[in-house]
């Protein structure tokens, strides 16, 4: 057996090894939680974008004075794709009032849809009110 030489300074390959090991093991966390962090960053951008779109929609529709049923849809230059529908709720009862049937007013029901393609799929935002105008007009 050898004696240790106690002026013999240094690591041996054993420490080294398993630092190197738990070096790699941490960058490796580390780069994937920041990863994450921008992919969870992207996402709510992309929502935060979305969200304007539905609202700018619907307050272009909701600032019209009259509605009519519709269903349209069309694309933002950024991409993202709109659908609206805007429909009588209840049309049964309305066919079989005579004083909401006469009257110059209706609810509708209107429903804007955002949808954009992330890369790993499609995604959607739906905001939807219930709104008092008046009949026949065209929203353009």
């Amino acid at each position: 057996m050898k004696k240790k030489n106690k002026n013999n300074k240094g690591f041996t390959l054993i420490e080294t090894m398993t630092a190197m090991i738990i070096l790699a093991v941490s960058l490796t966390v580390i780069l994937e939680l920041f990863s994450g962090g921008l992919k969870s960053a992207r996402l709510s951008d992309e929502y935060t974008r979305a969200i304007f779109h539905a609202k700018e929609k619907m307050e272009e529709i909701l600032l019209a004075d009259k509605l009519t049923d519709l269903e349209s849809e069309g694309e933002f230059e950024d991409g993202f794709k709109w659908a609206v529908n805007i429909t009588l709720p209840l049309a049964e009862e309305i066919e079989e009032n005579e004083q909401i049937k006469k009257s110059d007013k209706h609810l509708f029901n209107i429903h804007v849809s955002v949808s954009w393609n992330d890369g790993s799929g499609t995604r959607q935002f739906e905001i939807s009110t219930i709104h008092i105008a008046e009949k026949n007009q065209e929203i353009s």
